[in-house]
């Protein structure tokens, strides 16, 4: 027990170090040239890009460029490597916008001067992580199965054997008591959305490549998932589940001729997967948010003093070191959040009686 305590608190520190060297190498470089701006480094570490970014030694960033795939509606389909917009010149006539509603995104003018965005299908940041992880999602599942078809009659240990307790657990604690008797036929979607915000979650948390993207901080990500969970929920409902939305069980005249109750039933409907959308967004952003803030501290009171300046260095690190811990286990904690709910939905449902 003591030698896996003193392991931890080496792994710890490690992850610790490699964070503050990803994240604050580009920030004291800010520093040197303009004052710090704390705002727009937070949302250029969480946000989507064209490239990825690993870290900063001395003036030259370590990293690499995505490709750029757009089809513009005059010019047509157009593959290039983003490092050739990084230069503030446009290529082909398209360029990454730096203010307006379309910030960071590829643009180009049109015939009559207004810039435009083109179809874009460009592999982003957020787009090869999630790449990654549906890769090591995809990678456990085919390594559990094929330990499961060599040793079909032993118990398994070690990482296998931790799979198998996460997938009962999943199983047997979430789905299999929310969904109910048929719950075999969504088992399947929901482990794969547990494991995938979960490995995306944990990837979040780790500040070198592959790791360090936003993605389950990404609105448009969580959109998609709650989307899934929304469209499995009604498909799959029953006669009873639309009649307790269309003809609740309430006095009539809450019913005719003001449809209150069921108009209120529909808004429900959509209430539902927009609060899965926001929970998951809102407190992954959040989590990178804080962590980054801490760190932008440091650098933030350079100019304070040296007293000043390690103090709060100190209580910064102490501070991420322990947001770090937090993040570990809201990573967990979120996965199961948006688990259990599409389970209790989907069990709704499916219930033979209207709620």
């Amino acid at each position: 027990m003591k030698k896996r305590l003193i392991l931890m608190r080496k792994i710890g520190l490690f992850i610790l170090t490699l964070f503050l060297l990803v994240v604050a190498n580009p920030l004291k470089a800010e520093t040197k040239d303009a004052p710090l701006d704390i705002k727009g480094l937070i949302f250029e570490h969480i946000g989507d890009a064209y490239s990825w970014h690993i870290t900063t030694i001395g003036k030259t960033d370590i990293g690499f460029n995505l490709p750029v795939i757009v089809h513009s509606s005059e010019k047509g389909w157009f593959a290039f490597s983003s490092g050739k917009l990084h230069s503030g010149q446009p290529y082909n006539g398209f360029y990454i916008a730096q203010d307006g509603k379309y910030a960071g995104k590829v643009v180009e003018k049109n015939s009559t001067g207004s810039e435009v965005r083109p179809v874009d299908f460009s592999i982003t940041k957020n787009v090869l992580s999630l790449l990654i992880s549906a890769f090591i999602v995809l990678t456990i599942i085919l390594v559990v199965a094929h330990w499961y078809r060599k040793h079909p009659m032993e118990a398994p240990g070690g990482f296998v054997g931790m799979i198998e307790a996460v997938i009962e657990f999943v199983r047997d604690d979430v789905i299999k008591n929310n969904v109910g008797p048929d719950y075999k036929r969504f088992q399947p979607y929901l482990l794969t959305v547990f494991f995938f915000i979960l490995v995306n979650n944990l990837l979040g948390q780790i500040p070198i490549f592959p790791g360090g993207a936003n993605v389950t901080g990404n609105i448009a990500i969580t959109l998609v998932l709650a989307l899934f969970t929304f469209f499995i929920v009604n498909i799959s409902g029953t006669k009873a589940y639309w009649k307790g939305i269309f003809w609740p069980d309430v006095p009539i005249f809450l019913k005719v001729p003001i449809p209150l109750m069921p108009a209120l039933e529909i808004v429900e409907v959509f209430t539902k997967p927009f609060s899965l959308m926001i929970r998951l967004f809102a407190n992954m952003m959040a989590g990178h948010t804080v962590a980054l803030s801490l760190t932008c501290v440091i650098f933030a009171t350079v100019s304070m003093g040296a007293a000043i300046n390690s103090a709060m260095t100190v209580l910064a690190v102490f501070l991420s070191i322990f947001m770090f811990i937090v993040e570990i286990l809201v990573s967990f904690l979120q996965a199961y959040i948006f688990t259990i709910l599409s389970s209790v939905y989907i069990g709704l449902a499916r219930a033979k009686k209207s709620h």
